[in-house]
């Protein structure tokens, strides 16, 4: 009986055809030791990616879905397809290096309480890209981004970054996550009521509140062409975001903290809709800003209803 391989390598895509065929080529030419299968779910591409991957990459398990699952659900499937030992959900606008894999298959094996790793992300000019995240509270979504990095840095708390070594973090960024799949099926995949945003966070989450830890490597080095699934729906990823925001807190924070949350940041917004609008005729980025800001406050006004986001309607 064939052993199964080391890592299952899960590609969700949606409309991404050229960068998609770069991944999956980045994989199965990086010349490493370790043995993979590759899952490739399509969210209803329109573009050709079927077509493109069948025909390049026949031992490529391709699913077609014929509408957008959202990021969740479509790599829960493929991990339902999947085999291998640890599951590496890889972001259709992320490409491997040489060495990445065993690099990783090495840690984890010596690390058993890393439940999820990450790496350093790299623009497409080699410059670093921020590859982790803090866990959401009322500090990171109420007070000056900035201010608190600086004071976290004076005070010395959290991991100092860029870092040389492996060092544990809240959250890593979704474009590089290799998690073993004893930790996978612990925590049941990604939760599925988040469409897009914050799922790898949530799921980082989970994994240190039972225990585990995880990582970020910045030995394991991968490429990433940041957003290119959602930076042509700028609104409705705008929408898409907060609602991953509120369903953070929903999920693991108190009902205080979601009250004050609730009530601050749609506030927060409408004044800062009122200086872009007001100063909207002088600049064109404000006025790009005030139109997205004013399509955030109409849905905030509407309830918060599922439509208006990423999602397709009734879902």
């Amino acid at each position: 009986m064939t052993p199964p391989p080391d890592f299952s390598i899960l590609i969700v895509t949606r409309n991404t055809a050229r960068l998609t065929s770069e991944a999956v080529t980045s994989v199965l030419t990086c010349g490493d030791r370790a043995t993979v299968e590759v899952v490739v779910i399509d969210n209803g591409s329109t573009d050709g990616t079927g077509e493109q991957l069948k025909a390049r990459f026949p031992q490529v398990r391709y699913v077609y879905s014929a509408e957008n699952q959202g990021f969740a659900r479509a790599n829960n499937l493929a991990a339902s397809q999947a085999s291998g030992s640890v599951l590496l959900l890889l972001n259709s606008d992320a490409a491997l290096q040489p060495g990445n894999l065993d690099a990783a298959l090495a840690y984890l094996r010596a690390t058993p309480d890393c439940g999820v790793l990450g790496a350093q992300l790299l623009n497409s000019d080699g410059s670093l890209q921020n590859s982790v995240a803090e866990a959401p509270s009322l500090a990171t979504e109420l007070l000056n981004r900035s201010l608190l990095k600086r004071w976290r840095r004076l005070t010395r708390s959290g991991p100092r970054l860029p870092a040389r070594e492996p060092v544990a973090v809240d959250s890593v960024i979704g474009a590089f996550l290799a998690i073993p799949r004893a930790t996978w099926e612990r925590f049941g995949g990604l939760a599925e009521r988040y469409f897009f945003y914050l799922e790898e966070t949530d799921f980082c989450t989970q994994v240190r509140r039972g225990g585990g830890r995880v990582i970020h490597h910045p030995g394991i080095r991968v490429w990433h062409h940041q957003g290119a699934s959602a930076n042509t729906v700028r609104p409705a990823a705008r929408i898409e975001f907060w609602r991953s925001r509120y369903l953070y807190f929903d999920r693991h924070a108190g009902p205080a903290v979601n009250v004050i949350l609730r009530t601050i940041l749609p506030l927060r917004l409408a004044c800062s809709w009122a200086f872009n609008a007001l100063a909207s005729p002088f600049s064109p980025a404000l006025r790009e800003r005030a139109a997205w800001q004013s399509t955030l406050l109409r849905w905030h006004a509407r309830g918060r209803p599922l439509e208006g986001g990423l999602r397709p309607p009734n879902k």
